[in-house]
């Protein structure tokens, strides 16, 4: 090898390199961006949080964009994807539908990765109907319960029957029914009746 073409051969690595470390960190940004703006389009979830009907969701699976897409599980309660067709949302977890789509995709994809972030909750709602300000279909926010309910709806009308207020509730298939006395409830008696409301729940003023 001639000596007088080392010092080249140096310079030229020393170049490649000094070109490539401005244009890896710029890739490391570009992820870090991608990661903060994924995680910015998700929403805060409340406590023992289940996927619903017309909840939006974005299925991400990493080096497959084709199996990827954003869904809205239908009323069945099954979200709609490319190979793996339908598959059940309702009911489940966010982490326990990831751990499903990983099951699901593992007979097209070799060690597949997916994450389940939940974009939109739309199936979190109430229904209060009867003698109040504003009767119909509300968004259940965390930890709301009955007398919060009635206010947010424009508290009752001057004919009410505050005494019998009914809370249904469906669960495990059967309706169950709760008694709500407004009255004694506004006075500090029986408040054990102001229970925390649930997706699904309907209050009835008479």
């Amino acid at each position: 090898m001639n000596a007088r073409s080392i010092p080249g051969t140096v310079l030229a690595v020393t170049a490649l390199l000094t070109v490539n470390v401005p244009a890896a960190r710029s890739m490391t940004r570009t992820q870090q961006v991608s990661s903060s703006n994924a995680a910015a389009a998700s929403v805060s979830l409340p406590p023992g949080y289940v996927i619903g009907p017309e909840d939006v969701l974005s299925i991400v699976f990493w080096r497959d964009k084709d199996m990827s897409a954003d869904v809205i599980v239908r009323p069945d309660g099954r979200i709609s994807l490319p190979l793996l067709n339908d598959v059940e949302a309702a009911g489940r977890t966010p982490d326990e539908l990831r751990a499903q789509l990983v099951k699901a995709a593992a007979k097209f994809l070799e060690e597949p990765n997916a994450t389940v972030v939940v974009k939109e909750i739309h199936s979190r709602k109430i229904f209060v109907t009867g003698q109040v300000g504003k009767p119909g279909t509300y968004p259940l926010t965390g930890g709301m319960n009955v007398l919060q309910a009635i206010a947010h709806v424009g508290g009752l009308l001057e004919y009410a029957d505050a005494k019998n207020i009914v809370i249904l509730r469906q669960e495990n298939g059967q309706e169950r029914r709760f008694k709500f006395n407004y009255k004694d409830v506004v006075k500090g008696k029986d408040v054990q009746q102001n229970i925390a409301l649930k997706p699904g729940d309907t209050i009835i003023v008479p």
